[in-house]
């Protein structure tokens, strides 16, 4: 049975219009599940990458993370200085002034700054 362009035309048409009715009908389906998802993992239409704005349960989110974030080490102040500018933290590798001091005898404590009484 041959079948004219007409006809398979109208197929295609009538096989549209069935898909389409079947889409609407699962589509109620996958928005309510994906709405439950939103609201059982909080989600946020800025974690789904819509870039909405901030809502409060979003701010409060990133406020307990900041709260819980490791705090940075900020810099630390000067500890020791050799009273010609050259100066060192404590932290990292001593300055060369301070080993090449200590190579020839003297001590750290030497070098320390006195804490200002205010």
């Amino acid at each position: 049975m041959a079948k004219t362009y007409e006809q398979i035309q109208q197929q295609i048409a009538d096989l549209q219009v069935e898909a389409e009715r079947l889409r609407r009908k699962e589509l109620d389906g996958v928005i309510g599940r994906i709405r439950e998802a939103i609201d059982f993992y909080e989600l946020t239409a800025a974690d789904l990458g819509f870039g909405a704005k901030s809502t409060k349960k979003t701010a409060l989110r990133q406020k307990k993370a900041t709260k819980n974030a490791t705090p940075k080490v900020g810099k630390a102040a000067v500890t020791y200085s050799n009273g010609s500018g050259g100066s060192w933290g404590g932290r990292g590798k001593r300055p060369q002034w301070l080993r090449d001091a200590l190579a020839s005898g003297r001590t750290l404590d030497e070098f320390r700054d006195k804490p200002e009484a205010g």
